[in-house]
């Protein structure tokens, strides 16, 4: 047991204390500091007044209305709207074509050290049967910008419509304003107070981080055990401990220093999530466009369920890349062996996703029980629908099974192709190792 702990404690000390350990321990946080803030910091940054240029070549006044529309229109979010343009109304003559061509000559002309445009309006009569109006600008490839420009002119032609037909458009809008749906989730007869869209973010954080703790931390026990292999550090380890026992102190020092760096990262992403509006603040944003971020909760009950099938899931694929590095001489072989183990892992993060429309459907409860994909599918599952207690035992069973199986196999093929040098081993010679172990 002495030597058992000497080898976990030598995995654990010499990760923890590689720089890309520390980098990545602080690159966590900083990331999730980013994709909390930067979307809202781009959004505001793009909040450009533009200068539009209302021709008016119609008559009844319909240029004038959508002159003021423009006016009137803001950007969404924030404390306080703020202008989206600054409109010019021009009247034209019937001939509106030398205006037109003049104005857009003026158009981004910034180069040329004139009073630059953003784009210019063509209002004519046809507007009402030719459902087009024109626009000429710079930022005519925008989609944000002529989204909004498209949304308040059609608004405005409607209600030009509703006016000319005899219909009141106050009356009618408010007849047809649409309808808003409000979710909640509802998790064993109880309200969970969140959203069915932070009951979708929950799960997807979920089978993202599961899925990338799986691949990052197997990998490392991988590649430990080819660098020791090719140091020939293995030959006087196993001359003081059994191979087994060296498998087990690999996988669980690199677990353990995995689960530092997963445990800092939840920590901070807790404390950066629960204190988001104060945060902001400190970059400009507003608090209500950071308070109505869909945040998604943590129960007790999901917490544990999520760190079992963790473990679990770490240990089965831990053991099997360990195999597949005592199978290689060079870590350049095990680009291709690993090939097959992290395919299935993919499968399972994959799978998990497209359950999510019936995480209770037999294909989700099928992959439930199959222990190459339980780890990432039960939590996930969890997340969005209660499953029974038989269910869960069930699986977190065969899972632990299976874990004892892979583990079973890959301490036999470990202990062989850790001393094992030259030609990687093909399917018949594995199947001899594995029986000679």
């Amino acid at each position: 047991m002495h030597k058992l702990w000497a080898v976990i404690r030598r995995e654990f000390v010499s990760r923890v204390r590689t720089r890309m350990f520390v980098i990545g321990t602080v690159l966590g946080p900083l990331l999730i500091l980013f994709f909390m803030v930067f979307p809202l910091l781009l959004e505001r940054g793009q909040q450009k007044v533009s200068r539009v240029v209302v021709v008016d070549a119609s008559t009844g006044g319909l240029g004038v209305r959508l002159a003021e529309a423009l006016r009137g229109a803001t950007f969404a979010g924030g404390a306080e709207s703020t202008p989206r343009y600054q409109v010019t109304r021009l009247a034209a003559p019937p001939e509106y074509q030398p205006v037109l061509d003049s104005l857009v000559a003026l158009t981004d002309a910034r180069d040329a050290g004139q009073e630059s445009l953003d784009g210019v309006v063509l209002v004519t009569d046809n507007v009402m049967t030719s459902d087009t109006i024109r626009y000429l600008g710079s930022n005519a490839g925008s989609p944000s910008d002529m989204r909004a420009l498209e949304r308040t002119l059609r608004q405005v032609v409607i209600n030009e419509r509703l006016v000319r037909a005899g219909v009141d458009p106050l009356l009618l809008m408010s007849t047809v304003r649409p309808v808003h749906l409000q979710t909640a989730k509802v998790t064993k007869g109880q309200l969970t107070g969140s959203s069915g869209e932070a009951s979708f973010l929950l799960a997807y954080i979920m089978a993202f981080v599961l899925y990338i703790a799986l691949l990052l931390y197997g990998m490392q026990v991988m590649s430990s055990v080819v660098e020791e292999k090719t140091s020939r550090i293995n030959e006087v380890l196993v001359s003081s401990l059994k191979p087994f026992e060296l498998l087990l102190g690999k996988v669980l020092g690199v677990g353990s220093a995995g689960l530092v760096q997963l445990g800092i990262w939840v920590g901070a992403g807790l404390l950066l999530t629960q204190n988001r509006v104060a945060i902001a603040a400190q970059f400009g944003v507003p608090a209500p466009d950071v308070a109505n971020l869909p945040i998604p909760t943590l129960s007790i009950d999901l917490v544990v369920v999520f760190l079992l099938f963790f473990f679990v899931g770490f240990f089965l694929y831990a053991a099997a890349y360990a195999a597949v590095g005592a199978m290689c001489s060079t870590l350049q072989e095990t680009q291709q062996s690993a090939m097959p183990v992290t395919l299935i892992v993919a499968a399972a993060f994959i799978a998990a996703f497209s359950l999510l429309q019936d995480p209770n459907g037999t294909l989700a409860r099928v992959l439930s029980l199959v222990p190459l994909s339980a780890p990432i599918i039960i939590p996930v599952r969890y997340s969005q629908s209660p499953i029974g207690i038989p269910e869960l035992l069930l699986s977190f069973t065969l899972s632990v099974l299976g874990m004892l199986a892979v583990a079973w196999v890959a301490g036999r093929i470990y202990r062989i192709g850790i001393l094992a040098h030259g030609k990687r081993p093909g399917m018949k010679e594995l199947m001899r190792w594995v029986r000679a172990g």
